[in-house]
């Protein structure tokens, strides 16, 4: 099964296409352009880059969060269009689940962070197992300190966080605090195609009109409004 994921939780995103032998070709970036102004130029892009038309693509995959919740919100949309234009199956893949994709080879659970703002983070705990990855701590927004007081055992951690937080988490975990490779501390579409593509391979379709953002926290812009509602 040849399987399109899209990644847009974070500022990094990227575009993917995975098949039966692996990676056919990803593009990633990390600039100051929004995703609704670069994701499908990089599709258009990869598919022609790879010779690849859209309706060759068996199925399709994107990161739900948490993240950003704009990014998140385009993302799923581009999916959304895919799916009403093509009629291929989609995967719901969890961002956090993906980032701790990139390091199946990982001794010690690991740990990707994002940053919540608020001086809290989105993390998950995964470890790696023969029948995958297996989640420990499954996704959650709460303070640094909360995730040290839970596990006393070495963690590896991943993410934006995880870059953003370092000493703050060195300083909590001490030795147990290990770090991934700056290279695999970035979401990749390539794990949202693979971890989606097994998903579809086993059954498992995300219902597209049910499909949302993770977003985990409530959007501000909800809260706000609904402060100013009882205000009144």
């Amino acid at each position: 099964m040849l399987v399109l994921g899209i990644e847009t939780a974070t500022k990094t995103g990227g575009v993917a296409l995975v098949g039966e032998k692996g990676v056919i070709a990803e593009y990633t970036s990390n600039i100051e352009v929004t995703h609704s102004e670069r994701l499908m130029a990089n599709v258009d892009r990869l598919l022609k880059d790879t010779r690849i038309s859209l309706a060759d693509v068996e199925g399709l995959a994107v990161s739900i969060g948490p993240g950003s919740f704009t990014g998140l919100r385009i993302g799923i949309a581009t999916i959304k269009g895919l799916v009403l234009a093509t009629g291929k199956p989609v995967a719901a893949v969890p961002t956090l689940a993906a980032l701790a994709w990139n390091l199946p080879h990982s001794a010690h659970p690991v740990s990707p962070l994002l940053d919540a703002k608020k001086k809290e983070v989105y993390a998950g705990v995964y470890r790696h197992g023969p029948a995958g990855i297996e989640t420990i701590l499954p996704e959650a927004v709460l303070p640094l300190a909360e995730l040290a007081s839970r596990f006393n055992e070495p963690l590896v951690f991943t993410g934006e966080g995880a870059g953003l937080f370092r000493s703050e988490l060195q300083a909590l975990f001490g030795q147990r605090a290990f770090f991934a490779p700056v290279s695999a501390m970035v979401p990749s579409a390539a794990s949202v195609a693979e971890m989606g593509r097994m998903k579809l391979v086993a059954g498992e379709r995300a219902d597209v009109d049910a499909l949302a953002p993770l977003y985990i926290r409530r959007p501000e812009a909800e809260v706000a409004w609904e402060k100013k509602q009882r205000s009144r």
